[in-house]
């Protein structure tokens, strides 16, 4: 990550990132999130209007984030999830735009074409108490969303597969 950084000065470069170090270590600051790595977890705080998997593919360029694992929680006013129907081999997808919280948001990092590629589902449940979820394609935060990112050394791909008509994991 060396070189990615910016002094504070120029913190409205276009989104530039911003290293802030305080009393428990060194905080990267963005627009719309701001992260701490501790070992091989990245402790991410997303702020209100960020779109999550729009930020975690960008913190996952930024680091070099080849492999990993993703959990989250938070609140949200708009979510649109996919559906895989295997019969057809196409996703459907449907947005909800309503403020709800997010009650599990998991996945996993990994690379296709040397691209960040991200597998999320998400659960997110409204005023009714009632649980939607599926295949994350998009989600905007209403509140704020606490992300962790736990990497893996190396690299995990990704490969399409004809059969199935999804991108698996290529080991």
């Amino acid at each position: 990550m060396a070189g990615c950084f910016f002094v504070p000065a120029c913190a409205s470069d276009m989104g530039a990132i911003v290293e802030v170090s305080n009393d428990s270590g060194v905080v990267m600051k963005k627009e719309g999130y701001q992260y701490k790595q501790l070992g091989s977890k990245y402790f991410v705080r997303l702020d209100k209007d960020s779109e999550i998997v729009s930020a975690l593919k960008e913190i996952c360029r930024e680091n070099n984030i080849t492999a990993g694992a993703i959990t989250g929680l938070g609140a949200i006013k708009s979510v649109t999830f996919g559906f895989f129907n295997p019969e057809t081999k196409e996703y459907k997808e449907k947005t909800f735009n309503d403020y709800m919280e997010i009650t599990s948001l998991i996945g996993n990092v990994s690379q296709k074409d040397d691209e960040v590629y991200l597998h999320l589902h998400m659960n997110a449940s409204g005023k009714d108490y009632k649980t939607i979820g599926g295949h994350l394609v998009k989600a905007v935060v209403s509140a704020t969303s606490e992300i962790i990112i736990d990497t893996a050394d190396g690299n995990i791909g990704r490969k399409f597969s004809e059969e199935i008509g999804l991108n698996l994991f290529d080991f």
